[in-house]
């Protein structure tokens, strides 16, 4: 499907526009670019979850299972029993609209649903009237609806046109968490076998393989050791990468869209050049080969059984502690999900930076660390050599990935470093950045072709704030830490604001290190000409 053209693609959002009918009248209507593919049945067989088998959102009839009804309500009620917090949230909310333009996706399709109050309402009205015996009798003056064959779709629709991002929490007087509600959403569909097939298929693949796009072990090695090949020819260094490499002190975790795909893989070359740098003692693992956890946007077993693997990857090579790269989602499930899970882990090392010593207190019980923080730890403590003037053809601003900054207040690290390895850093309008940056309007598991006039709708309000600084300080890089982020921003950005490249911090940081060793260099990661060597090039 074409998209419109970025001058009348939000022609008619109105955001002030009251619905001609309310909002329980109105039905989804699946138009192409606004609704996801469905999951093929054999995912969801490999996985051990129900499927509906071949179908797809359009289709007018949905091959829903004949007791399709006691499956949800039995689905509602053992949430509402078991996670506490989504009973908090479905009774506390006030409605009083602080969320409403917060959310993205209401920003750019101006559609009521989308904001997260009515978002909420969508499964709120449905407990009302399926458990509350004053609802039933009041109906929708009490804001309660029968359960439908027409609600189901509509679940599927708005429910999967929310990222997870949490935008809206930050300004919700009660902080309730839409990310929790869109997360147990997304499982009640589950278990009618409704899913969409970018959200479980890399589910299935980090489950059987390692990572979420199915590259198996040798093919990872092959890739890794064509980028080592790139970087001897533009430093003049050869680089040996240790895999699955038992007794290393660490294990090291990258978000496999640093390894093969564009432009992460400038991203993974810059973690390289580093580790030979330090001549850190690590290992890559090919058969735990993804920090990202897939199954965080669709079911919460799903995520506990992903995140598990990398501990027994850790626990089989008898690594020291682990090191996680540049990925978004990873960060979250670690750090707010981990010690629910599993507790602290016994077999583990307290993380303890082996050049400078430091010891990263916060790591004790999952004996993780993000890349970010051990990078400014070294470059706060003087241990890399760099030469930043490397970055001068580079004028970055630097985006806050949903998960590791709201999430987790993980703000700083990336700016230090960037400060560090580069000589033109421009931030952001601020009311866009931190805890209330926008999000990439492609996350959890919405980063699909099929989906692509929505993202585009999702991502606007983070573009525009990219197009303020690409026009008044001549901005030419996005900077971010999540490998999501990596593989989205691309299109988002030639679409909205063409001229501006999207990078990863350590992407930067392997242009700015000086090895011993090395020849003068004359290109960047990317073998373009660096500032004042075009002519040599």
């Amino acid at each position: 499907m074409a998209l419109p053209k970025p001058d009348e693609l939000l022609q008619n959002v109105n955001l002030n526009r009251t619905p001609s009918q309310h909002w329980m009248d109105i039905k989804t209507e699946f138009k192409p670019g606004t609704y996801c593919y469905a999951v093929e049945p054999q995912v969801m067989k490999d996985l051990g979850l129900p499927n509906l088998g071949s179908w797809q959102p359009h289709d007018e009839k949905w091959p829903l299972p004949e007791n399709w009804k006691e499956i949800v309500r039995d689905a509602i009620k053992t949430r509402m029993e078991r996670f506490r917090s989504f009973k908090l949230f479905m009774d506390i909310c006030v409605r009083c609209g602080a969320c409403a333009d917060k959310c993205h996706f209401f920003l750019g399709t101006g559609d009521p649903k989308n904001m997260p109050v009515l978002r909420a309402e969508l499964i709120r009205s449905i407990i009302k009237g399926e458990f509350s015996t004053f609802a039933k009798l009041f109906g929708r003056f009490a804001g309660a609806r029968p359960l439908t064959e027409d609600v189901i779709k509509e679940w599927f629709f708005y429910f999967y046109q929310c990222t997870e991002c949490r935008r809206c929490s930050v300004f919700c007087p009660y902080g309730i968490d839409t990310a929790e509600v869109t997360i147990i959403m997304r499982e009640i569909l589950h278990e009618l076998g409704i899913a969409i097939d970018w959200a479980m298929k890399p589910v299935r693949f980090s489950h059987f393989i390692g990572n979420h796009i199915g590259i198996q072990p040798h093919t990872m090695k092959e890739i890794i050791e064509y980028l080592v090949a790139d970087i001897e020819e533009i430093t003049g260094v050869k680089i040996e990468v240790p895999f699955n490499k038992k007794g290393a002190e660490i294990l090291f975790v990258p978000p496999s869209g640093d390894y093969f795909a564009d432009p992460g893989i400038y991203n993974f070359m810059g973690y390289l050049i580093l580790f030979h740098h330090l001549g850190l003692d690590y290992t890559i693992s090919t058969y735990a080969s993804e920090s990202g956890n897939f199954g965080f946007f669709n079911k919460l077993e799903l995520a506990k059984k992903l995140h598990a693997k990398i501990y027994e990857e850790a626990k089989r090579l008898k690594v020291k502690w682990i090191l996680g790269g540049e990925c978004g989602h990873m960060w979250r499930v670690w750090h707010q999900y981990h010690n629910t899970w599993y507790g602290p882990v016994n077999f583990l090392e307290v993380p303890k930076s082996p050049i400078t010593g430091t010891v990263f207190e916060h790591a004790k019980d999952n004996k993780i660390i993000h890349i970010c923080e051990f990078t400014a730890d070294l470059i706060a403590h003087n241990k890399i050599k760099l030469d930043p003037s490397r970055n001068d053809h580079v004028i970055v601003t630097y985006h806050d990935s949903c998960n590791p900054a709201r999430a987790m207040g993980f703000f700083e690290e990336p700016r230090f470093i960037l400060k560090h390895v580069c000589n033109n850093f421009v931030e952001m309008p601020e009311n866009t950045i931190r805890e209330k940056t926008f999000c990439c309007g492609s996350g959890s598991g919405l980063n699909t072709d099929e989906y692509m006039e929505m993202r585009m709708r999702g991502g606007f309000p983070r573009a525009n704030a990219v197009e303020y600084v690409h026009k008044k300080y001549g901005v030419n890089h996005l900077a971010c830490i999540c490998a999501i982020d990596r593989a989205v921003f691309p299109a988002l950005m030639n679409y909205w604001v063409p001229g501006v490249d999207v990078c990863g911090v350590h992407e930067l940081v392997g242009n700015a290190i000086v090895l011993d060793g090395e020849k003068e260099r004359t290109t960047d990661l990317r073998y373009r000409p660096l500032k004042g060597k075009e002519e040599e090039v």
